[in-house]
């Protein structure tokens, strides 16, 4: 490996404890202004007061307790990336890159997405635990994952992220996302924490964020210094936050979409189908809504796939969604094409 002298650098920030829907809107404010050049690359740590998130193709009545979250003050935000409901507060570590694809020699998402997580993983590591990545996005500690992670490429400028687990209040995720309670008997449960794997080291979060760097550095072949923000991204980000991520109107853009009487439902692994039918023998799809916990990159396929499906045939959907997804193939999916199209087969059914 070279000096460290000879590789790109990298600023590193730390943003704190703050709001989830100032965090999230500071996502998409270090990616435009990384566009444009007005911020160099950059790795971020951050973390968050008490809060339920929930993917960007979630439905919000489905996946959080929203009478318990706002009673007991917990932060309701959707994120701009998919995936499932989590929750965080200040016991977890979040860290994210933002970065131009050719500093980190990177053409692929799927490519991108297992050096970001093996070099992350050999940092956590270094603090005495045995990670590894576990496609295709987390990593995981004798099988039980300790680190989910995420992100899409806007051009050439890379966004990707992660959520260390380092303490774990149960009571308080249960009581805040729509979760099945453990069963007396089951088996280990599917997530560790730190804390559960180290109960006696220094898990300080300057510790932890040390050693994610040095993981980092050595396994994308950076250097990193540290920095402050910048009034550029933390202006943009307070923008974003009140016009767009933290309204009202984004975070629940999709909220209950069963409510309506004239819309069915079907369901094929982690893909929610919502159908509106027309045509003389209701045959036909008016409109659909795809919803639930998976990773469709760039997300806008989503939202272009239920447009491409407007006035399909029910016999047709295999096709069309296949045909679809030929001609536009997704960056990186944790669904395959085939749920989508039995998802709203199943809602054509009556399932």
């Amino acid at each position: 490996m070279s000096d460290l002298a000879d590789r790109p650098e990298f600023r590193v920030i730390d943003t704190g404890v703050r709001d989830g829907c100032l965090q999230i809107a500071f996502d998409r404010a270090l990616v435009e202004l990384r566009k444009v050049g007005d911020v160099p690359d950059t790795v971020r740590f951050l973390r968050f007061p008490p809060t339920a998130l929930i993917g960007r193709h979630q439905d919000l009545s489905r996946e959080l307790k929203l009478d318990h979250c706002r009673k007991a003050g917990v932060g309701i935000v959707r994120r701009i990336t998919g995936g499932g409901a989590i929750y965080l507060d200040e016991g977890q570590l979040g860290w994210e890159i933002v970065c131009d694809r050719r500093r980190i020699g990177v053409a692929t998402l799927a490519d991108m997405t297992a050096r970001i997580c093996t070099a992350a993983a050999a940092g956590l590591s270094s603090l005495g635990i045995a990670a590894e990545y576990r496609p295709p996005t987390d990593i995981a500690v004798d099988g039980q994952k300790i680190c989910g992670t995420g992100g899409y490429f806007d051009d050439d400028i890379v966004m990707y992220q992660g959520t260390t687990l380092v303490d774990l209040d149960l009571p308080a995720m249960m009581a805040a996302i729509n979760v099945a309670a453990p069963m007396e008997g089951a088996p280990p449960p599917r997530v560790t924490t730190l804390r559960t794997l180290l109960p006696d080291a220094d898990l300080s979060m300057e510790k932890l964020q040390a050693a994610l760097v040095a993981g980092f550095e050595e396994g994308l072949g950076i250097a990193c210094t540290a920095s402050e923000t910048g009034e550029a991204e933390e202006t943009l980000a307070r923008r974003l936050c009140d016009r767009e991520i933290g309204t009202a109107a984004f975070i629940e853009e999709i909220d209950n979409p069963g409510a309506d009487a004239s819309v069915r439902h079907g369901e094929s692994g982690p893909v929610n189908a919502w159908l509106r039918v027309e045509g003389r023998r209701n045959d036909r799809v008016r409109e659909v809504l795809f919803t639930g916990d998976f990773v469709l990159v760039p997300p806008r396929l989503v939202m272009d796939l239920e447009g491409s499906l407007r006035g399909a045939p029910a016999g047709d959907i295999a096709e069309r969604v296949a045909a679809f997804f030929a001609n536009s193939p997704p960056q990186i999916a944790t669904a395959p094409p085939e749920a989508f199209a039995e998802a709203l087969a199943a809602a054509f059914a009556g399932a």
